[in-house]
């Protein structure tokens, strides 16, 4: 019996010593924390580590720092904003062209109401003093993966769908559709290449084959498309006997002389809106009835990283709710059926751009032929 008590005297003494420890070494910790300041911690856990690491105490200490390692969301209200990658080039109406205003540079358009959309709700899930502020960051398509990956991004939002093959990085997630009919669609200037896609529609009378038309129809002609974008996929997959030009935006293929475009690939509802509003002279390519000419149905999703489920039910839940209410439905007819002026509209409820990125943003690159297919 006496041994007994001994022992448990023992452990007491041992468990008692434990927890000083504990409660030293987290003194110790967060008094750490506050010399060497945020840009700090890493190097300072990293020493710390060692002499932590002979009473097994390493894996206590990264939970006093569990806060460091907040999930997205939370992130997002702790740091009051949420960053969202939108493409270099403006694509009319879902993004307009960066105009000043008398409260400075403004963007607006489809997306970037969305964005608002997307601002407000999480204002309202962080529940703080403060509204989230949406900040926009350029990012060409080939480099959202890194972006992403790296962390400079919360979210992608610029017309992009992930439905066609090959459109969809790896690591990347796609939520479910905020515009559906964003299928691919095709430009000419020229009235002969028009009838001549036209005439492979009459005939196929009556047993319509999209792809067989506009494969036969196109063959030999040179057909602009952006790189990285579903019309280059497409291209790339689909038209083989065609010259393709591959070109860093759509006002880079419109601009291009030399050589002579005959085609231009790009999203559906994107043309229709730059024909009627911003190029005249292009005109949609249709079939032989006269309606249009759609290659392949897309749908647009906003994109995060794969990793992020929080943030992915956030955004699948506030879309499936904006749907459910006709919100989506009202936004899409703003922006596409509605007569507006885009800059009166930036000026009234666009979002704030930095001047700096307007130079990138108006950037529209050039053109130039692929390589042997």
């Amino acid at each position: 019996m006496a041994l007994y008590n001994r022992s448990s005297i023992l452990n007491s003494m041992i468990v008692g010593r434990s927890i000083i420890r504990v409660r030293s070494i987290t003194r110790r910790l967060r008094h750490g924390l506050k010399e060497y300041g945020s840009q700090g911690i890493v190097p300072f856990l990293i020493a710390f580590g060692f002499f932590l690491q002979g009473c097994g105490l390493v894996f206590d200490a990264v939970e006093l720092v569990h806060p460091f390692a907040r999930h997205e969301l939370s992130a997002i209200c702790a740091q009051g904003q949420v960053r969202i990658g939108i493409s270099v080039e403006p694509f009319r109406p879902f993004v307009f062209p960066a105009v000043y205003t008398d409260e400075g540079v403004r963007v607006t358009g489809l997306d970037v109401e969305l964005i608002r959309e997307v601002a407000d709700a999480l204002t309202t899930y962080c529940g703080g003093p403060k509204p989230i502020v949406p900040t926009l960051h350029l990012t060409r398509f080939r480099d959202l993966f890194i972006e992403m990956n790296e962390g400079h991004l919360d979210l992608f939002v610029s017309s992009i769908g992930g439905n066609v093959p090959g459109a969809r990085p790896a690591g990347l997630w796609y939520s479910i559709p905020y515009f559906h009919n964003g299928g691919l669609g095709a430009i000419t200037q020229k009235t002969e290449v028009a009838e001549r896609v036209r005439a492979q529609f009459q005939h196929q009378a009556g047993n319509p084959d999209t792809l067989a038309a506009i494969q036969a129809g196109l063959s030999g002609l040179t057909v602009a498309a952006q790189k990285g974008r579903t019309s280059y996929l497409y291209a790339e997959a689909n038209l083989k006997n065609i010259r393709l030009l591959i070109c860093d935006s759509l006002p880079a293929a419109v601009e291009t002389k030399d050589p002579s475009i005959d085609v231009i690939l790009s999203k559906h509802s994107i043309l229709d809106y730059v024909t009627k509003h911003v190029w005249p002279d292009w005109h949609l390519l249709t079939r032989n009835d006269g309606t249009p000419l759609i290659l392949t149905q897309e749908s647009f999703s906003i994109v995060t990283v794969d990793e992020n489920r929080r943030l992915q039910w956030f955004l699948n839940n506030l879309l499936y709710r904006l749907e459910e209410s006709g919100r989506l439905e009202k936004m899409r007819r703003r922006w596409l059926e509605e007569d507006y002026a885009p800059t009166r509209r930036a000026t009234t409820e666009g979002l704030t751009f930095e001047v700096s990125k307007v130079p990138e943003h108006y950037d529209q690159g050039q053109c130039r032929l692929a390589a042997e297919r």
